[in-house]
């Protein structure tokens, strides 16, 4: 039998990017677009988004809609899927990306507004969102789910707890909604390391470089190094990946 090499074209496809607007977000909704999808970009700068936007639809020539959305606040998710549906009449790609990660110096100092905060954006909007989309998806054509979680799941640092804790349960929802919509909607994670990104500007690099040692690759990663891992997860490259949790994080221990 004639082997058939991996498709990862989008090409009339529509791909939904929370936290689109910068770092991971903004790379991946890129990389969708060079690859032939639509992309609405969704994240709570409607500057930022509308920027981002305009950038991809002016260098990939895709249609590209912004959107200034919390993906925290649970009644406002439904009118961001609505507002896609009537643009584009579906969604077959959704990147739950948006998320934040406070640090703090001892873990009394965690608050019960930054914890509820951290879930919220984290964890909360993820699973209304895969609810409303990933419905829609079932219900029509199928498509996939990709979220992007983080080595502290599994790996949860002192610094890092509510983090860590919301990342672990994106995890267990990327297994359990890949049940829920199977077989015609694929869900899976991408395990994200540490990536130079617009936080990364805050960071004690030389303390950075240091605890990069111990990596496998020695170093963080660009934004542009989890685009294949989106790629191939958003196109039918992966047609028989579901909820599977991929790490890209250049071998961290």
């Amino acid at each position: 039998m004639a082997s058939r090499s991996p498709s990862f074209d989008l090409s009339g496809k529509v791909a939904l990017v929370t936290g689109g607007s910068r770092g991971l977000g903004r790379a991946m909704a890129g990389g969708f677009a060079a690859a032939g999808a639509d992309v609405v970009i969704a994240s709570r700068d409607g500057a930022s988004c509308a920027e981002c936007a305009e950038e991809i639809a002016g260098s990939t020539g895709r249609r590209a809609l912004p959107y200034a959305v919390h993906v925290g606040h649970w009644d406002e998710l439904d009118g961001l899927v609505d507002a896609v549906y009537r643009e584009f009449g579906r969604v077959d790609v959704l990147v739950n990306n948006a998320g934040m990660s406070p640090v703090y110096d001892d873990v009394t100092d965690v608050t019960e507004a930054l914890f509820d905060k951290v879930i919220d954006v984290n964890l909360k909007g993820a699973f209304r969102l895969m609810a409303l989309v990933g419905s829609r998806m079932a219900a029509g054509e199928g498509g996939s789910i990709i979220n992007i979680s983080s080595v502290a799941a599994t790996r949860p640092r002192p610094d890092v707890l509510p983090y860590a804790a919301a990342k672990a349960g994106l995890n267990a929802l990327t297994v359990g909604f890949a049940h829920a919509f199977g077989p015609t909607v694929r869900c899976n994670a991408i395990m994200a390391g540490t990536f130079f990104t617009d936080v990364s500007k805050h960071w004690d690099m030389a303390a950075f470089e240091a605890r990069a040692q111990r990596f496998a690759l020695k170093r963080g990663g660009r934004p542009d190094e989890i685009v294949g891992a989106a790629l191939y997860l958003a196109s039918d490259a992966s047609s028989y990946t579901t909820g599977a949790i991929l790490s890209v994080d250049g071998g961290q221990p």
